[in-house]
């Protein structure tokens, strides 16, 4: 199958080597003309504009978009005017799930399908395959199966739990109309922050685990905690028939293990997005997410923007009590 890919950064251009060891054609373009010239010797055609791009495309044209969230808008409206009826965009980015409702909205009158597809993967996505949540019309997404089927997984030796899930078992899934995509890969990012959190404080205790051991040791009951773990040891653990094993403590392992004191790291944590519109779903609907929340507010705590807030605790502690800082 052929398909138009804007956007070449980390996933999109890997999403690119994928499809065409899988066997289809890739017409591609990024606004940094190198990234599309390595991908011209694995076999894809490079365009020098968008207007390009959709020339070298067969109706009915799949155009997929794997841009920043800012960057989709002004993406989306310029092919509006170059594409026709039939053709249909993707967006594979992490949008906002109510742009994409608006923006399939604004197509509908052209009779241009749009697809919003969540990508789960990252640079493992190459090796591994992708986990794609797509919302739109269902002709759509199921003109959109070669290729799926392509950027998938697949089973990888998983055996499914409920077989009437369907395509799901095969790492991709139609979730329902427009904007169900983006909703569920928004979900799925926020349970990822929520998860991030309590493997980085879990491993942060077992590191604070020697506090006591300390010559001016102020912690309570300093006898109880003179430990001194092997965290890259306990990662790799944890890994083997542990209810607390997933790839994610795979990925921890191997930064541990990389990196056991992580003195390539200064802790400063970013959100793109997907944490803070996971929460206000969460407020829009009444959903309680205190976990979701607290490691949202804890990224944003690691960048210091606490520090104001910091220092005024400390500064009344010094007015009411007369407390030093230590």
């Amino acid at each position: 199958m052929q398909i138009g890919m804007i956007g070449l950064g980390r996933m999109g251009a890997n999403m690119v080597r994928r499809l065409l060891a899988g066997g289809h054609q890739c017409v591609v373009f990024d606004r940094n003309p190198a990234a599309a010239q390595e991908l011209v010797a694995l076999g894809a055609v490079a365009a020098s504009s968008l207007a390009g791009l959709v020339e070298k495309l067969t109706l009915p044209r799949t155009v997929w978009i794997m841009l920043p969230a800012g960057a989709v808008e002004e993406t989306v409206t310029a092919l509006a005017s170059l594409l026709t009826a039939g053709d249909c965009i993707v967006d594979g980015g992490n949008s906002p799930f109510e742009a994409a409702i608006r923006r399939a909205q604004a197509l509908r009158s052209a009779d241009i399908d749009f697809v919003d597809a969540g990508v789960s993967g990252g640079v493992w996505g190459l090796e591994r395959g992708y986990c794609l949540m797509l919302g739109g019309p269902a002709a759509a997404v199921d003109r959109l199966k070669p290729l799926l089927e392509t950027l998938a997984p697949g089973r990888s030796g998983i055996a499914p739990k409920v077989e009437a899930t369907g395509s799901a078992a095969d790492g991709y899934l139609h979730c329902g109309p427009s904007g169900a995509g983006h909703f569920v890969k928004m979900v799925h990012n926020g349970i990822e922050y929520g998860l991030m959190a309590a493997y980085a404080e879990g491993f942060n205790l077992l590191q604070h685990a020697g506090a006591g051991l300390a010559p001016d040791a102020s912690t309570e009951h300093a006898e109880r905690y003179r430990y001194r773990f092997d965290l890259p040891a306990i990662a790799e653990l944890w890994r083997r028939g542990s209810v607390v094993g997933s790839w994610l403590l795979d990925l921890t392992a191997a930064a541990l293990g990389d990196d056991p004191g992580l003195q390539g790291f200064e802790g400063r944590v970013a959100d793109s997005g997907e944490g803070r519109w996971t929460l206000k779903a969460g407020i829009d609907t009444a959903v309680p997410m205190p976990v979701i929340s607290a490691a949202l507010y804890g990224r944003f705590d690691s960048r210091g923007e606490a520090d104001f807030a910091d220092r005024l605790l400390s500064a009344m502690r010094w007015q009411f009590g007369g407390h030093q800082e230590k």
